[in-house]
Order: C-alpha cells, then structure tokens, then sequence
C-alpha cells in the first residue's frame, strides 16, 4: 500500500452530507433542503450552526450540528472530511459578501479537494449531485497515498 499513487476510499449508499451556507444563502439552503427532504431523509446530515438549526426546524430532518463556520464550524467539518466521515459537501457561500472567517472558508473547501470529496457551491450542482445515479450507489473515490507523498519527499532529501 505505501508503493501506491492513490487510495481507494469508498463512499457507502447511505451517504454523511455535510451542509453549509453563509447567511445570504441559509434560506436557499433550507428551502433547497425542504424540497429534497424526502431523499435527504435516507442519508446522515450534519451542518455548521445556524444552518444545521435552521434546515432541523423547518424541515424536521435530523441534522448533527457543529459550532458556527467563523467559531471553528468550518474546521470541524473538515476534520470530518480527513477523518473519512463526511462523503459530500454542499456549501452555499455568498460570492457577493465578504466573509470575516475566508480563511476557515477557503481551508474547507482546500480539504474536500484534497480528500476527493464533491462540493456543490451553488444550487444547480447540489441538483445534479443529488439526483446523480451515485446517490443510490456506493462510488470509490481516489485520495492521494500521503505516506507515500511524505516517504518520497524524505528519500528525496537523503
């Protein structure tokens, strides 16, 4: 395993769907969720503050919240990604309104490419993404074999 490229991680059926939104976009977001709620329903939702509050409320769908996105929601909700638990994002992030916690932002959305994860940034992708033929399926995605990236960067300093 170490001499491998890539490592294959599986995303199971039951799919752990993280959801985020800035506050110019919680509302899309939960209406998103409410029109999807019967798909949603067979999955495992979790979401940053507000937004997973927000989504629990109006649509009754059990979601896990974590702590807001600028109090380290969004690092908790990668962390869940590097630690396998989060299979895909929908992060609704408001490109007209500057964010006081952009780094938290932009670290998230580094981790999900790093980890494979899909990311819809806008409603027409979490569509296409929710009603993909691999939301009733399991899919392998590829993650980069780190301890190879990191024994290769030390062979190559002796």
């Amino acid at each position: 395993m170490l001499k491998d490229d890539f490592v294959t991680m599986e995303i199971g059926k039951t799919k752990h769907i993280a959801l985020v939104a800035h506050d110019g976009k919680k509302k899309e977001l939960v209406e998103w969720c409410d029109k999807n709620k019967e798909i949603l329903k067979a999955h495992f939702l979790c979401g940053t503050g507000t937004t997973a509050r927000l989504i629990a409320e109006k649509t009754g769908l059990p979601v896990k919240g974590y702590n807001s996105g600028p109090l380290g929601g969004d690092q908790q909700i990668g962390a869940k990604i590097v630690e396998g638990q989060i299979d895909f994002m929908v992060f609704l992030w408001d490109p007209l309104e500057a964010q006081p916690h952009d780094p938290d932002v932009k670290a998230l959305l580094r981790i999900a490419v790093v980890y494979d994860i899909p990311v819809a940034n806008n409603l027409a992708t979490a569509d296409f993404m929710l009603h993909s033929e691999y939301m009733n399926n399991t899919y392998a995605r590829k993650v980069e074999n780190f301890n190879k990236t990191v024994q290769d960067r030390v062979n190559k300093m002796k």
